[in-house]
C-alpha cells in the first residue's frame, strides 16, 4: 500500500480547511453583527446629544429673542461651539434672520465616504423658542448642525478593534480545534494505516494491528478489533476455501441433493458414450422421465417430501441400474435422465423403459408416509432419432413433455410424427387466437336434475369450437391451450356473458334455472374477476344467486389464499361456488373446509364405472356422505344409466347431470327438453 498521497487529499487538511473555513465565516459574521449594532447605538447616541444640548440652552436663547438681546444669542451660539460636533449653530427670528451665529467646515479625513454612509455627513436638529407662559407663540428658533466625523471616528476604531480581535479569535480556534482532531483522529488513522501496510495478504493474521494507546475504548479502538477479528477471520476463510475447493468441483459435477450426476457433468458422459457407440455401430438411447404432479405432492405433503422423494428415486435408480451399461442424472426440477449404451436393437430399449415405470409400482415412503408416485418416460434412441448430443436429449425432453399432456405413467419413444404434432398444436394454438373474434365458439347446455323432485333446477354452460376446417373441436384440446397462452380470459369472459345472457332470457319466458359457469386456474389469478363476473350480472339482471361458479381444486390450489380471498367475496354477493372434479385433485379435508362452497362434483369417472368398480364406488359414496357431513350439495357428474340414478338417490346425492337426462343441448333445444322433461315427469306422478 502507497503512504505517500498530497497534502490536499489528507484527512487532516481537509478538517484544518473545514474548521479554518467555517470558523472564520463564524467570527466575522458574529463580529459584523457586533459593529452594527454599535453603530445603531452611536447613531441613538448622537441624537440624544443633540436633544440634551438644546434642552440646556433653551431657556437662554428664548430669552435672547424674546428681548432681542443679540450679545446674549450670540454667547448662547458660542457657548455651543465648546462641543466638538457642533459645526452650526444659530438663533434666527421667525423669519429666518439671525439673532446670533456661528459655524465650521466639517471635520476632513479618509473615511468619511465610509462612515458618512452610515451616520450622514452632518445632521440637523431645530427647536421652537417660546415662552413658558405663552407656548403657543413662537419667537424664533434655535438650529443645530451636528458633524458626524468625531463621533464616527470612535466608532470607527472600536469596530476595527472589534473585527480583528473576532478574526483573531476564530484562527485560534480553529487552529486549536485542527490540533484536538490531528492528536484523537488523523494521527492515530495514520497509524493504523502504516499497521495495515505491514498485513501479509497471503497470512493475514501473521501481524496484526497494534492496539492504540488512548484508544482502547473508543470507537477506533473497536475499529482496531473488529479489522483484527476481520483479519483473522479472512485467514481462517482461505484456509476453508483451500479445503473446500475440491469439494466444489465434485459438487459442481453432481447433484448436491440426490448425489447423481449434474446435466453438465452427464452431457460430457453422453458425448463420450455417443462416440463409443458410433465406434462399435451398436444403438443408444437416452430415457428422459419427470415425475407426475412433483408440484402437487410438494403442496399435498410438503417440500421436504417431494425432496425425500427424489432422493430415493436416485437410489432406486442407484441400485436396479447399477450395470456399466448405464449412465444416470438429474436433469433438474423433477426430472431425470438414464443413458443406456450397446443396445442391440430398440427391443431392448423398450424393456428398459419397462424397468424404470417398475421403479414406480410402490409407494415411497417419505416423513412416515406411503406416498404413490408415477412418472413420464420419453425415449430417444442414438442414431435412429439424432446423432448429435444436444438434439438427442431435446428429443427425449420433447417427447416427455408431449406423452404428459396424454396418458401418463407410461412411456413413448420419440418418432418423426412427433414434430407434425406439434406444428399441429401450434395451428392450433394460432387458429384458437382469432376464434373469439371470428364467432366460432357457440354454448350448450346440460341439464342438473334433482334427484328427489325429478326436476330439472339448473344448467352447466359448456363452449363448443366449431373450427372451419377441423370441424368441432373437443374442449379437452383446446381449452389447455387456451389456458397456456391467456386466451381463456377472454373467452371465460364472453362464456360468462353469453350464459347469464341465455339466463336472463329463459328466466323472462318462465324458466328460472341456476347457470353453471366453469372458472379456470387462470381467469381465478386475474385481479378484475371478481368485478368482472358482478358487472356481468348486473348487466343482464340475474340474481346473484342464480350463478354457479365452478372451480377445480387444483385451480385453487395454484394460489390458495388469493383464490379463497376471491371466492369469499364471490360467496358474499351471493353466487354459489361448486367444486369440479371432486376426488380427482388434492380433496384436503383440510382445503376444503377453508373453502366458501355450496356444491361437489363427483367427477365423471366414479360415476362411469359405479356398481362395476368397488374402488370407484367407494369413492362415490365417501364424497356423498363428505358433502352431508359439511351440509354440502352433491352433484353427480356422468350419468348415463337408471341404475347409477337410482343408486345415487338412494345413497342421498341430491343432484345429478349426464346423457341418461339429456346430452348437452343448444338453448333453444334445451328449453323445449325441460317443458318435455317436466312435462312426462308429471305424468309419471300422476
Amino acid at each position: 500500500m502507497n503512504t505517500s498521497f498530497k497534502i490536499e487529499h489528507r484527512l487532516g487538511y481537509r478538517i484544518l480547511r473545514w474548521v479554518l473555513s467555517i470558523a472564520l465565516v463564524s467570527g466575522i459574521l458574529l463580529s459584523a453583527s457586533q459593529i452594527v449594532f454599535d453603530a445603531q447605538r452611536v447613531s441613538e447616541d448622537l441624537d440624544r446629544q443633540a436633544e440634551q444640548t438644546m434642552a440646556l440652552v433653551r431657556d437662554a436663547a428664548t430669552q435672547a429673542v424674546f428681548s432681542i438681546d443679540d450679545d446674549l444669542a450670540q454667547q448662547v451660539v458660542d457657548g455651543l461651539f465648546q462641543q466638538q460636533s457642533v459645526r452650526l449653530a444659530r438663533i434666527c427670528h421667525p423669519d429666518g434672520e439671525p439673532l446670533g451665529a456661528h459655524s465650521r467646515p466639517l471635520l476632513k479625513a479618509p473615511y468619511r465616504p465610509l462612515t458618512d454612509t452610515i451616520f450622514q455627513n452632518e445632521r440637523t436638529y431645530r427647536i421652537d423658542l417660546a415662552r413658558s407662559e405663552e407656548p403657543d407663540i413662537s419667537y424664533g428658533y434655535l438650529e443645530l448642525r451636528y458633524d458626524t466625523g468625531p463621533t464616527a471616528a470612535s466608532w470607527l476604531e472600536r469596530a476595527t478593534m472589534t473585527f480583528g480581535s473576532g478574526v483573531a479569535r476564530a484562527i485560534i480556534l480553529s487552529l486549536v480545534l485542527y490540533m484536538v482532531y490531528h492528536l484523537l483522529l488523523t494521527k492515530p488513522l495514520l497509524k493504523i494505516i502504516h499497521s495495515l501496510t505491514q498485513v501479509d495478504p497471503s497470512q493475514p493474521d501473521d501481524r496484526l494491528i497494534d492496539p492504540l494507546p488512548g484508544h482502547r475504548r473508543d470507537e477506533l479502538g473497536l475499529w482496531v478489533n473488529a479489522t483484527n477479528n476481520l483479519l483473522v477471520a479472512i485467514s481462517d476463510s482461505q484456509n476453508k476455501h483451500r479445503e473446500a475447493e475440491e469439494r466444489v468441483n465434485r459438487l459442481s459435477r453432481f447433484d448436491q441433493l440426490t448425489g447423481l450426476p449434474s446435466r453438465e457433468y452427464m452431457l460430457g458422459l453422453l458425448q463420450s458414450a455417443i462416440e463409443e457407440t458410433r465406434q462399435q455401430g451398436k444403438v443408444l438411447a437416452v430415457f428422459c422421465f419427470g415425475i407426475d404432479d412433483l408440484k402437487g405432492i410438494n403442496e399435498q405433503y410438503g417440500y421436504d417430501s417431494g425432496d425425500q422423494i427424489l432422493q430415493s428415486i436416485a437410489d432406486r435408480l442407484e441400485g436396479s441400474f447399477s450395470d456399466a451399461r448405464f449412465l444416470k442424472a438429474r436433469l433438474g426440477s423433477d426430472q431425470f435422465v438414464v443413458i443406456e449404451k450397446n443396445l442391440r436393437d430398440d427391443y431392448q430399449a423398450t424393456i428398459t423403459a419397462d424397468r424404470l415405470l417398475s421403479l414406480f409400482a410402490q409407494p415411497i415412503e417419505a416423513n412416515n408416509q406411503r406416498i404413490p408416485v408415477t412418472a413420464t418416460i420419453g425415449v430417444a434412441l442414438f442414431p435412429d432419432d439424432a446423432s448429435e448430443l444436444d438434439r438427442l436429449l431435446q428429443l427425449a425432453e420433447q417427447t416427455m413433455t408431449l406423452a404428459k399432456t396424454g396418458t401418463r405413467n407410461s412411456f413413448q419413444f420419440y418418432v418423426a410424427s412427433v414434430d407434425q404434432e406439434m406444428r399441429a398444436r401450434k395451428k392450433l394454438e394460432k387458429d384458437l387466437n382469432i376464434a373469439l373474434q371470428k364467432n366460432q365458439f357457440y354454448l350448450v347446455y346440460q341439464p342438473q336434475v334433482n334427484l328427489e323432485t325429478g326436476r330439472v333446477i339448473g344448467a352447466e354452460a359448456l363452449i363448443r369450437w366449431q373450427h372451419p376446417e377441423r370441424g368441432l373441436v373437443p374442449p379437452d384440446d383446446f381449452i389447455p391451450l387456451a389456458e397456456l397462452n391467456g386466451r381463456i380470459v377472454p373467452i371465460g369472459e364472453w362464456v360468462l356473458d353469453q350464459a347469464c345472457r341465455q339466463a336472463a332470457e329463459w328466466a323472462d319466458q318462465g324458466t328460472p334455472l341456476r347457470i353453471a359457469v366453469n372458472l379456470s386456474a387462470v381467469q381465478l389469478r386475474q385481479d378484475t374477476i371478481v368485478d368482472t363476473v358482478l358487472s356481468t350480472l348486473v348487466r343482464h339482471q340475474i340474481p346473484p344467486g342464480r350463478l354457479e361458479l365452478e372451480v377445480t381444486e387444483t385451480s385453487v390450489m395454484t394460489n390458495l389464499e388469493d383464490a379463497i380471498g376471491k371466492l369469499q367475496q364471490f360467496k358474499r354477493e351471493g353466487i354459489q361456488i361448486a367444486v369440479d372434479d371432486f376426488g380427482t385433485g388434492y380433496s384436503s379435508l383440510t382445503y376444503l373446509k377453508r373453502m366458501p362452497v355450496q356444491h361437489l362434483k363427483i367427477d365423471k369417472q366414479f360415476v362411469r364405472d359405479l356398481l362395476v368398480n368397488e374402488e370407484d364406488t367407494r369413492i362415490a359414496n365417501t364424497i356423498i356422505d363428505l358433502g352431508k357431513s359439511l351440509n354440502l350439495s352433491v352433484i353427480a357428474e356422468g350419468v348415463e344409466t337408471a341404475e347409477q340414478e337410482y343408486y345415487l338417490q338412494q345413497r342421498g346425492c341430491q343432484l345429478a347431470q349426464g346423457y341418461y337426462f339429456s346430452k348437452p343441448l343448444p338453448a333453444g333445444e334445451f328449453q323445449s327438453f325441460v317443458a318435455s322433461f317436466h312435462g312426462k315427469m308429471a305424468e309419471s306422478n300422476g
